[in-house]
């Protein structure tokens, strides 16, 4: 099995065979994760750079483990330490690390579009970990699979996308793989927090009323309010907001219905979400904190060029 790119920088440039391949054997490493040696050759002499421009707790770490998972060398990078400090540029600095034989990188910038630079500039694979607004596609991999093993399947279920939609490179990604697959969308928030033309030009429903959002889907995909990436006043408080979009105990238990709550984190307990509904049988958050690995490891292999009988 391969994809039919050789980098992952976003789920736009993924065809649904991609996306199938990808969900496939990510189900495969899961299985591996539940041995008592979770560690397999699988990319053995393979050196990886995780390159983060930007804070990451969740994405670095599930990366890094992943990485260790499959055996590989394992460099991290942290800009705080290097010359980027002292103004060196991104290609220069990508550059230096590939000299020294890296293989493949993966990367966090708050710049959008950072990784298709690198991409067309270097010859390592590049797996793009968010950059800026634009995209998050291993994040929306890991959500899909969370899907799809908690509901049984993708096509035709009904996912609501609800929070900053505007400044949300998960939402984005989401978008682009769920309609891929057949999913039905609604993104769901204040008007000033979802783009004007979102619903022509991604093909998604809008809803402004979060309770018709939760009486319509079968899964809650619940975003955080994203303040560093807002240059201007959206809303008048966060508790406006929570009382308006934020999802309680209450508001689930009038619902006819269970739903699965899903959140790409951090959560912001009190605002989007309350911890009654956080930590409820009802959350898949910490499943999907689990599934990244797997999913991160499926992404990893892909893109080695390695073939199974190399391990």
């Amino acid at each position: 099995m391969s994809l039919s790119s050789k980098h992952l920088l976003g789920i736009r440039d993924l065809t649904p065979a991609d996306i199938s391949i990808i969900l496939k054997t990510a189900t495969q490493f899961k299985e591996v994760l539940q041995r008592p040696i979770k560690k397999v050759p699988s990319l053995r002499d393979v050196t990886i750079v995780n390159l983060f421009f930007e804070n990451s707790t969740r994405t670095r770490i599930s990366f890094e483990l992943a990485e260790r998972r499959l055996s590989a060398d394992v460099i991290n990078f942290t800009t705080s330490a290097s010359s980027v400090s002292k103004g060196e540029t991104l290609l220069d600095t990508v550059n230096n690390i590939l000299s020294m034989k890296v293989d493949m990188v993966v990367m966090r910038h708050s710049a959008s579009g950072a990784p298709h630079f690198l991409a067309q500039h270097i010859p390592a694979a590049i797996i793009n970990a968010g950059d800026g607004i634009n995209e998050h596609p291993t994040q929306a991999l890991l959500d899909s699979f969370s899907i799809s093993e908690k509901i049984g399947k993708l096509k035709g279920t009904k996912v609501a996308i609800i929070g900053d939609i505007m400044h949300s490179r998960v939402a984005q990604s989401n978008i682009y793989l769920l309609k891929k697959m057949g999913v039905e969308v609604t993104v769901c928030g204040p008007p000033t927090l979802i783009p004007k033309y979102i619903s022509q030009a991604l093909n998604v429903n809008v809803s402004y009323n979060l309770k018709e959002t939760l009486e319509w889907c079968d899964v809650a995909n619940v975003l955080r309010i994203q303040l560093e990436r807002q240059n201007q006043v959206l809303f008048s408080s966060l508790r406006e907001y929570s009382l308006a979009y934020g999802i309680n105990r209450r508001m689930l238990d009038s619902l006819k219905k269970d739903i699965v709550i899903m959140h790409p984190g951090p959560i912001n307990r009190g605002v989007e979400l309350d911890s009654d509904v956080a930590d409820s049988r009802q959350s898949i958050i910490l499943q999907q904190v689990e599934n990244g690995v797997a999913v991160r490891m499926a992404v990893l292999y892909l893109l080695s060029g390695r073939n199974p009988s190399d391990n």
